[in-house]
């Protein structure tokens, strides 16, 4: 059953609104039409519905409430990825993958190792992009929230705003010792929700000064294992890892 993303003010009573891109993807390429149900979300409070559409507009798409259902597609864990910005189409697929996965939130940082630079002129072009894909992967997977995608940060800005994590981990290609199965252990406990945060660099690693400044501010260094990673899979590997561990209490 399809799913469609709507806020509270377009749920009124029994009905429910879609509006905007939704409403030509309802019409023109699903073809569908008044007494085909369809899955609503309300992302404001996450709640679910099996819906009958009604009618079928040039803007909108009026549909009638047939019952609220429960959902389990969000766990205990809020994961946020901190993303060195990669090459070409990388961090779309980071975005796209990632939600599937379950990542909450994306923020694709600037190291100095990145070879990527976006001027502010194109950045908000990007994020608005970068969000479309967040939403189409959120609907696919049968998400209950759209992860968010946050404007480009520096390091300095990162190094500040990790405190509010319960962990905060650092993939380091050269740390040989501290594996990340070690470091979830730590926190692991039954019946437990988790905030965490990913910190992972751009193709050309993390420089040392910048591993530094993390270790200043209380996040941990960890290793994958004993093969050097492309970014890209780092953000999927850590993601699953994180996932098996913790959501829903692991194993």
């Amino acid at each position: 059953m399809r799913k469609f993303f709507v806020k509270s003010d377009q749920v009124n009573n029994n009905k429910i609104e879609i509006i905007d891109e939704d409403v030509n993807h309802i019409k023109n390429v699903l073809r569908l039409t008044a007494g085909e149900k369809i899955k609503i979300c309300d992302t404001s409070s996450s709640k679910n519905y099996i819906c009958e559409i009604e009618e079928v507009s040039r803007d909108v798409v009026t549909c009638n409430i047939i019952e609220e259902v429960s959902s389990e597609a969000e766990g205990n864990v809020i994961l946020h990825i901190y993303q060195g910005l990669p090459k070409a189409d990388k961090m779309e697929l980071i975005i796209q993958k990632g939600t599937e996965l379950g990542v909450t939130e994306f923020i694709p940082v600037n190291f100095k190792r990145s070879i990527v630079k976006i001027s502010e002129k194109d950045e908000k072009k990007k994020i608005d992009r970068w969000q479309k894909i967040a939403e189409v992967a959120a609907k696919q997977s049968g998400r209950d929230i759209i992860p968010n995608i946050r404007n480009i940060e520096n390091i300095k800005n990162v190094c500040n705003n990790i405190k509010g994590y319960d962990i905060v981990l650092v993939a380091y290609e050269l740390e040989e010792e501290n594996y990340i199965k070690n470091e979830l252990l730590k926190i692991k406990k039954d019946n437990t929700n988790y905030r965490i945060a990913i910190v992972i660099g751009p193709e050309g690693g993390i420089d040392e000064e910048e591993i530094n400044d993390f270790k200043l501010s209380g996040a941990k260094i960890v290793s994958l294992g004993k093969r050097i990673l492309r970014t890209e899979t780092v953000a999927l590997q850590v993601s699953s890892i994180i996932m098996y561990e913790l959501e829903n209490g692991g194993n």
